[in-house]
């Protein structure tokens, strides 16, 4: 238990540190370089082609599919009720 609460801690840790970069940098930037709103702008238009890049990325990474287990309890479930049915019209 206090593995699962060190592991956490260092997690949101690192979570914290990646949105201090994330806020920080282009605060820098925006407040360092004269013309704010197009650095404003720049730091816009790159974490939202990033974020997009990483959700198309993602989503081609996803593998969806039927739970084996389940297809084959169907198919034996289908199998019986079958069974049932014929043994039951004759």
């Amino acid at each position: 238990m206090t593995n699962a609460f060190a592991a956490g801690l260092v997690a949101f840790g690192g979570l914290l540190l990646a949105l201090g970069v994330l806020v920080a940098i282009p605060a820098l930037v925006v407040v360092l370089v004269p013309w704010h709103w197009q650095a404003a702008a720049a730091w816009i238009v790159l974490y939202v082609l990033l974020g997009i890049g990483l959700v198309l990325f993602g989503k081609t990474r996803f593998r969806v599919g039927l739970p084996a287990k389940t297809l084959a309890s169907l198919k034996e479930n289908k199998e019986w009720a079958l069974r049932r049915m014929k043994s039951t019209v004759k």
